[in-house]
């Protein structure tokens, strides 16, 4: 490196919501409190103030009318907008993504890491399901475009010096799409805003975007064959479909404020929680509340929540130190055996034991570990280039 203090500069895909990968910004902001921040997009009224007092620099994507309500549209332009940010003078780049913006340029003298929220589903592993609702044409164009996009992300995940992956879900995917390794560092999670309650309700809790790879049509017909009382907080596209399928015993709570999301993670009986995620920030919330989770067996969850899959031979008797139970296939059925599962057993869940759990993933570890390995990154790569 040129100084002994690396000049750094944080580069996040894109800043017009408050979500998992902000607040992991959010702690990038506390670890390097003089760094630079670049990204596609920013609207200001949507990030809290840690984030907002950085010298922010957007790309040429900002100028666009309407830029910050319809990003999503403007990714065909996303990788030109990526390589004209300009990095010069920086030592360290640490780019947080989940899209394209990882293909900023770089010289040999920066140490560029990349914190890899996932390489971008909508081209590699869920193609399909983003085109299955656009008509034959718009297919055609779609897959032409993600096509496109894969390109270009493949050719800037040879530009990053070191990726960090989320989860091992994660860093498999990484291995697999881009052929490089990735240590494994979770991300914070705010622990210490979610508390057990005095008392735990007779409902089941749903909570997050109502969108399809997240399975909460899933959930709904299970609890519809069940007849259980299912809480269903968030909203998105499939909230109105969703409600008028639903039958009387599943409630829509619709969108609440951070408070009302604790309140209803620590009063219900369990969390459910039907999809694939990367990570998964929100089974993390309801231990730290100190209730348990019914899981998809796949994905971060199965690295977050500890329990047996229902079902398994010699699955079902082992629940010491458990925080909720798996269920193996992405089919109503298998999650309403599951609910049944834990029905028998809710007992033997405890709600220390699922705290505990929770502060494994809490912001001071996941500072102590990011810094770790840059620290040693950093010196690593003065060495090379001196």
């Amino acid at each position: 490196m040129r100084s002994r203090v690396p000049r750094v500069a944080l580069v996040h895909h894109w800043l017009v919501t408050y979500r998992g990968g902000e607040k992991v910004l959010e702690s990038f902001c506390k670890l390097y409190p003089d760094a630079d921040l670049f990204t596609f997009v920013h609207d200001p009224a949507q990030l809290p103030d840690p984030i907002n007092r950085r010298r922010i620099t957007t790309s040429m994507l900002q100028r666009l009318p309407g830029a910050t309500r319809h990003y999503p549209s403007l990714l065909p332009l996303m990788p030109l907008a990526a390589r004209r940010l300009d990095l010069r003078g920086y030592d360290l780049v640490i780019s947080s993504d989940a899209a394209v913006i990882k293909g900023v340029r770089t010289t040999a003298e920066q140490l560029h890491v990349c914190y890899c929220y996932s390489p971008p589903r909508y081209a590699w592993d869920l193609q399909d399901e983003y085109l299955r609702d656009r008509s034959r044409p718009g297919r055609l164009a779609a897959r032409g475009l993600l096509g496109a996009i894969r390109r270009f992300d493949a050719h800037a995940a040879r530009g990053v010096d070191r990726f960090i992956a989320i989860s091992r879900t994660v860093a498999d995917r990484i291995q697999r799409h881009y052929r490089r390794p990735a240590p494994v560092v979770y991300p914070p999670v705010d622990v210490e805003q979610f508390r057990p309650a005095g008392e735990v309700g007779d409902h089941y809790l749903l909570a997050g975007q109502l969108v399809p790879y997240k399975r909460p049509d899933l959930a709904v017909e299970a609890f519809a064959q069940l007849g259980l009382p299912l809480r269903v907080v968030g909203d998105g596209p499939l909230l109105e479909r969703l409600r008028r399928q639903a039958p009387s015993n599943v409630q829509f709570l619709g969108r609440v404020d951070a408070a009302a999301m604790r309140h209803e993670m620590a009063v219900c009986r369990a969390l459910v929680f039907p999809g694939e995620e990367d990570f998964g920030i929100v089974p993390v919330e309801a231990m730290a509340c100190g209730r348990p989770v019914i899981a998809l067996a796949r994905g971060g969850a199965t690295e977050t929540v500890v329990g047996p899959v229902v079902g398994e031979s010699g699955a079902e008797g082992d629940l010491e130190g458990a925080t909720g139970l798996f269920f193996r296939h992405d089919e109503p059925a298998s999650l309403a055996q599951a609910v049944r599962r834990f029905e028998d057993v809710e007992q033997a869940f405890e709600p220390d034991v699922c705290r505990a759990r929770a502060t494994i993933f809490a912001e001071p570890q996941f500072r102590r570990k990011f810094d770790n390995r840059i620290q040693r990154w950093v010196a690593e790569h003065a060495a090379t280039i001196r």
